[in-house]
């Protein structure tokens, strides 16, 4: 017990890594309500669900982020509406645009500008040894996104403009999600995610005039879609980010892709190029050996200021 309080104290990425693989089965819970509920539908029941089972802790979060100061209010707000609503809208209006790939690209972009937030809002300082996982990882996540790495055509302004837009956001979702982490607990921090994130859901249905109905045949999957890589990944993940620095996390949550290529392939029946089963390996060897370098070496690759 005492050796797992000692891992659990310490410097927590393979606890982000394993939400973040947990994220991966959300393309496979996804796809069959995708063919029967418009996306805004499916991310506001997503939400209720989850709000309901969480009703009674509900109080206790708000008086928690009451007793906070004005930088954590807008922190909430930025997590509960821009990450966990309005970036998963802006991802998806962007494959709607008629382009699949340049989404795909310029998520990509998500653990640089995740990086770039935390330096200015956290004042983490990032460490030459940082890039010796950056830099692969990233290549890795480029390789695995796509059939041939080098026939990659980016083409739709709207699109390219509304990707960057969510790959944005859900990088300030990473640092803001540290920042709230740290003041508050995580189990509040997750509580209140959903809580601001519900009435962000249900104005997106009414503005895009997409009805809220949904069949009693799709609410078995929109709880497992609510609950497993949805409130259970994510109470991992706040519970991880309490001792993990934003640059890190935002490494670790590569796993994501990884996780869900496996899926496509398991489960969804889809295969892998050559070079996206290098870039699997590369990715997975990153996250892992940043967790491990985090933990094991004196001089760590990112050094995060008291925020």
């Amino acid at each position: 017990m005492r050796k797992l309080g000692e891992v659990l104290a310490g410097d927590r990425t393979w606890l982000v890594a394993i939400a973040a693989a947990m994220w991966g089965l959300d393309g496979w819970l996804r796809l069959p309500l995708a063919q029967d509920l418009p996306a805004a539908t499916v991310v506001f029941w997503e939400h209720f669900l989850v709000v309901l089972v969480l009703m009674p802790w509900v109080p206790r979060a708000l008086r928690a982020l009451r007793r906070c100061g004005k930088r954590e209010w807008i922190a909430a707000v930025v997590l509960g509406g821009g990450t966990s609503v309005v970036a998963t809208m802006m991802f998806t209006a962007a494959f709607e645009a008629g382009d699949p790939v340049t989404p795909l690209v310029l998520q990509k972009m998500q653990p640089v500008l995740a990086v770039v937030a935390a330096f200015v809002i956290l004042r983490e300082r990032i460490r030459g040894g940082y890039f010796a996982f950056a830099v692969p990882a990233l290549l890795g996540a480029w390789l695995l996104a796509f059939t041939d790495p080098f026939d990659v055509r980016v083409a739709a302004l709207r699109s390219a403009l509304l990707a960057l837009g969510a790959a944005a956001l859900w990088g300030a979702g990473t640092v803001v999600g540290r920042l709230l982490s740290v003041e508050l607990r995580s189990w509040d921090v997750t509580v209140l995610r959903f809580v601001i994130g519900l009435p962000a859901a249900a104005l997106i249905v009414w503005g895009r005039g997409v009805s809220f109905a949904v069949t009693p045949q799709d609410m078995g999957g929109l709880a497992l879609l609510a609950f497993i890589p949805g409130l259970i990944a994510l109470t991992i993940y706040y519970y991880g980010m309490r001792n993990t620095a934003a640059a890190r996390a935002t490494l670790a949550e590569l796993a994501f892709p990884a996780t869900a290529a496996l899926v496509g392939v398991t489960v969804l029946g889809e295969s892998l190029s050559p070079t996206q089963w290098l870039g699997f390996g590369i990715v997975l060897a990153a996250v892992i050996g940043l967790g491990f370098h985090e933990r094991t070496r004196e001089t760590p690759a990112v050094v995060a200021e008291t925020v």
